[in-house]
């Protein structure tokens, strides 16, 4: 696990605008959120399996249709 060392940017009130995030670590939190995104979808692809053919089985059927 990466450290992330958020520095803050604040207005003239002193209210929490921004954040500036090294690259690193703007990275980092990228790649987590992608690998996030696909495990939600294996996940919801998983409860909305259905049955499958191979691919053999659907090619054969594709070129009977030529």
């Amino acid at each position: 696990m990466l450290n992330i060392n958020p520095q803050y940017l604040i207005d003239d009130k002193g209210q929490k605008t921004s954040v500036l995030l090294s690259i690193k670590e703007y990275q980092h939190l990228m790649q987590c959120l992608e690998d996030l995104e696909d495990t939600l979808e294996m996940d919801a692809a998983v409860r909305t399996k259905m049955d499958f053919r191979d691919y053999r089985d659907v090619r054969a059927d594709l070129i009977k249709d030529d």
